[in-house]
């Protein structure tokens, strides 16, 4: 007898087991497929979680070449990439667990396999067909490669493969900038590695405000790594002890060198084999396309995350599985506020935003917007614990100075965003802020601030 279900998830990542639990939740009968083997998607096996293990190795070890600055005395420090990789693989199997035991106490069937889509209501997973009154695609997406290039988990790697190196390079080219890129960079040159990055548009992180960028850019570049924008990778040869890159900038032609190669130059939708001849669902700019529901064109399909397109961050996709599940069984009509979402890369200093750009907003808002900037070299709590580095900037618009926009670089600020991203999401105003008494000594002092600074009326600077 084919199975019965309320609702199929395809998909085990952070968007499709948040909307599998939810939906048992509301006493619905839900079952998740998905081919990586264990729950969790790319953000727990390949992504989000172990790379910050990474990134909190590279924190400590960069403290154990410093360690005389803080009294200690530690000589000949070295490292073990096994244990380092050791223990991001323990931390995404914990995890692994706690979502197979979500599952179990939820009452949801979970089965490991790759998923065709038939039609809206049916679903095979190897030789097996399931039926479900509502299908929920959450599969995500995968890294966008080089045009004839493949990577081989030595010379050339993807960000998967970085995760897994069993040595850092001598020397590595990181081609693209963004997060993951910047991520990347920042670990491997703290292991050692020389770094040179590569990014197509004029600055790193693109998507940041400016002023971020250009600070995280003088920072990397003192510290020596190279940092190369406005260049266009033209190809990409593997030689015989090692890589390198053709490249145009400004209409010149240049190559780069290294032992290894790491691509990260963006994502594509995760979507092959997965749907049945026959099955075409309306697109935008290459991802499936949905309405405010998050139904595709085909009735009863519905998709979330990673798929439907930008933002790709884990935690949008969870609220819009939760989202999408109370729009399918309640009569609630709860919405996600697109405007409102943080962003974050896990660097050091750290780089976390909310709302817009000073550039955004004075396009949107005209003269009407008011800047405050507050440097973290002037608070306490920043020079006790020895991270002074960077900013918080905060942008205000409007007749109320409205705080619309946030942007920080520094120790913590993936941290100290999810204030800034309550009050985007609040519509809190430049005097809310102002009557908030923030506690002392904290790195979130600089958001108070900051927004007196934008008054003319900062008091430590």
């Amino acid at each position: 007898m084919t199975p019965q279900y309320d609702l199929a998830v395809v998909g085990a990542g952070p968007g499709g087991y948040v909307a599998a639990i939810r939906a048992a939740q509301l006493g619905k009968k839900v079952i998740v497929v998905d081919d990586e083997g264990r729950p969790g998607g790319t953000c727990l096996n390949w992504g989000c979680i172990p790379s910050k293990s990474l990134l909190r190795t590279a924190e400590r070890f960069e403290f154990l070449k410093n360690a005389g600055r803080y009294g200690f005395s530690a000589s000949d420090v070295g490292y073990d990439m096994k244990k380092i990789i050791g223990r991001s693989r323990d931390v995404v199997a914990k995890l692994n667990s706690g979502i197979e035991f979500l599952f179990k106490k939820n009452k949801i069937d979970y089965r490991v396999g790759r998923a065709k889509i038939l039609n809206a209501g049916r679903l095979a997973v190897k030789d097996d067909i399931f039926t479900a009154g509502k299908i929920l695609i959450a599969v995500g997406a995968k890294p966008r490669l080089l045009p004839d290039v493949q990577p081989d988990g030595r010379r050339v790697l993807t960000s998967k493969d970085a995760l897994l190196v069993e040595q850092a390079p001598a020397s590595l080219l990181i081609i693209g900038a963004g997060a993951i890129g910047m991520e990347f960079a920042y670990f491997f040159h703290a292991l050692g590695s020389q770094v040179t990055v590569i990014e197509l548009l004029d600055r790193i992180l693109p998507m940041e405000d400016p002023e971020i960028s250009d600070r995280l850019r003088k920072i990397y570049e003192r510290q020596g790594m190279t940092i190369q924008t406005g260049a266009r990778v033209e190809n990409l040869c593997v030689e015989q002890s090692g890589v390198r890159v053709n490249l145009e900038v400004s209409g010149a032609k240049s190559a780069v060198s290294a032992e290894t190669a790491l691509i990260a130059i963006g994502v594509v939708p995760n979507t092959a084999g997965l749907f049945a001849e026959g099955i075409k669902l309306r697109e935008e700019k290459g991802w499936i396309a949905v309405d405010d529901n998050f139904q595709t064109s085909l009735p009863g399909l519905y998709a979330i995350g990673d798929i439907i397109g930008p933002p790709w961050l884990a935690h949008v996709a969870s609220h819009e599985g939760v989202i999408a599940v109370e729009r399918m069984f309640t009569h609630e009509k709860p919405e996600i506020n697109y405007d409102a979402i943080p962003a974050c890369t896990y660097c050091q200093p750290q780089v976390a935003s909310v709302g817009l750009t000073e550039a955004a907003a004075r396009k949107k808002f005209g003269e009407a917007v008011e800047i405050g900037r507050f440097p973290f070299q002037a608070l306490g709590k920043a020079l006790a614990t020895d991270a002074a580095e960077g900013f918080v900037k905060l942008v205000f618009a409007g007749p109320h100075a409205q705080i619309v926009g946030a942007h920080i670089l520094g120790h913590d600020a993936t941290e100290i965003i999810a204030e800034l991203a309550l009050a985007v999401a609040m519509e809190a105003t430049r005097a809310d802020i102002l009557s908030t008494i923030h506690a002392h000594p904290t790195m979130a002092e600089a958001i108070l601030e900051a927004a007196l600074a934008s008054a003319d009326r900062a008091i430590h600077i």
